[in-house]
């Protein structure tokens, strides 16, 4: 039984289907992309994932249980917790009052100032002050206060240098290591993402187009590239391993 079992999702504003019939899985300790160029569907998945954009068919279970028709918070309390590309801080909050307002305590839980520890240092910072990598960072904190099952991340690396973003992803891996969280990220740097990531499912047009192991994909990463993804599946000079 899969963490993560996705069926038949069809999801889109009004009458309108922006994705149609995607079926995706994440196992518990799992780290999986979503890939694809710009319009393809992956923040619309994501958002319906979260309960945030309605369904208009389709099924989706958390560790074996529908929350298909589930609200967004029930669906948090359920055990997933959503990280938007925009990262959705209170710019005018400092950083503990953001995990105070989190995590229901003064400050995070050790496990999570284990994985950043610049969040004490932080802690009276005001959100606008932050760069934008340690904006990120608050956002993925805040998320994992709450010691979710399922972890969904838009865009991790959106706007911030390729250094920060390298720095990112061995911590998401500890976290499905350790915590047995499973991870679903959209990104846009795949070939980062390949590094790190165990499945990946790419998508195109609004469905899901391919999908596999790292294994099975990296040979067909150039093929993929000119099909579905675009330039970004291309290394850049700061990229390159």
């Amino acid at each position: 039984m899969s963490l993560l079992d996705v069926r038949g999702l069809t999801a889109g504003y009004g009458a309108v289907p922006v994705v149609r019939d995607v079926g995706l899985s994440v196992e518990r300790g799992e780290l999986v992309a979503l890939l694809g160029a710009n319009g393809a569907g992956k923040t619309t998945t994501l958002l319906a994932i979260s309960g945030l954009v309605g369904l208009q068919a389709g099924e989706i279970t958390l560790d074996g249980r529908p929350v298909t028709a589930l609200t967004p918070a029930r669906r948090a309390r359920a055990g997933i917790q959503h990280v938007p590309e925009d990262r959705s801080l209170f710019p005018s909050l400092t950083v503990d009052e953001t995990i105070r307002l989190a995590c229901r305590t003064r400050r995070a839980p050790g496990w999570v100032l284990d994985l950043f520890p610049a969040l004490e240092r932080l802690g009276g910072r005001r959100v606008a002050a932050l760069s934008g990598g340690e904006q990120q960072m608050l956002a993925l904190a805040r998320a994992l206060c709450r010691d979710p099952s399922l972890l969904v991340v838009d865009e991790m690396s959106l706007g911030l240098a390729p250094l920060v973003v390298n720095a990112f992803f061995p911590v998401l891996r500890r976290v499905a290591a350790e915590r047995g969280c499973g991870v679903l990220i959209v990104e846009q740097h795949v070939h980062v993402a390949l590094r790190w990531v165990d499945r990946v499912h790419v998508m195109a047009g609004g469905t899901v187009a391919a999908s596999g192991t790292v294994e099975e994909m990296r040979p067909r990463i150039d093929e993929l590239a000119g099909a579905y993804l675009g330039p970004s599946a291309y290394p850049t000079e700061g990229d390159k391993p």
